[in-house]
């Protein structure tokens, strides 16, 4: 039970993906995707500027240069992800665009985990993995039924 909290968290983050999806949607349809996208990263950004002003962060940015150069492309893929969700969320609905996301980010981690790719830790595939991606396939047809 030491993962708890670790659990805790990521469904969590997991809820407010969905939500934070149906949002930047509604958003996206009054002003425009593209500036939706925009506008909800400003808002972050003032969020995490005001975070570090108040040193409520653990880091330390004076390490920026010691990062390996594709650590940063998690910022254009924040670009593609939110606007990718708040682009399908308003074609397909939420839960058949969550679900083809969902389906996607877990394919992906499952192989990012066996490559133990960017130095991460190597989780090998194991047949229980293979199983699952199974049952995941299922669940998403089955979701999907009638679409």
């Amino acid at each position: 039970m030491e993962n708890g909290i670790f659990f805790l968290v990521a469904i969590i983050a997991g809820m407010s993906m969905a939500i934070q999806g149906s949002l930047n949607s509604v958003l996206g349809k009054e002003i425009g995707q593209l500036e939706a996208t925009f506008v909800v990263h400003v808002i972050a950004l003032i969020l995490l500027v005001a975070l570090l002003v108040f040193n409520l962060g653990k880091g330390d940015l004076s390490n920026l240069s010691s990062a390996p150069w594709y650590s940063y492309l998690g910022g254009i893929l924040n670009v593609i992800i939110l606007y990718g969700v708040l682009f399908s969320i308003s074609q397909l609905g939420v839960g058949n665009a969550t679900t083809a996301i969902v389906a996607a980010q877990i394919l992906t981690a499952v192989v990012i985990d066996h490559l133990g790719l960017w130095g991460l830790k190597q989780i090998s595939f194991h047949w229980t993995h293979g199983l699952g991606i199974v049952f995941l396939a299922v669940g998403v047809r089955l979701l999907l039924i009638g679409q």
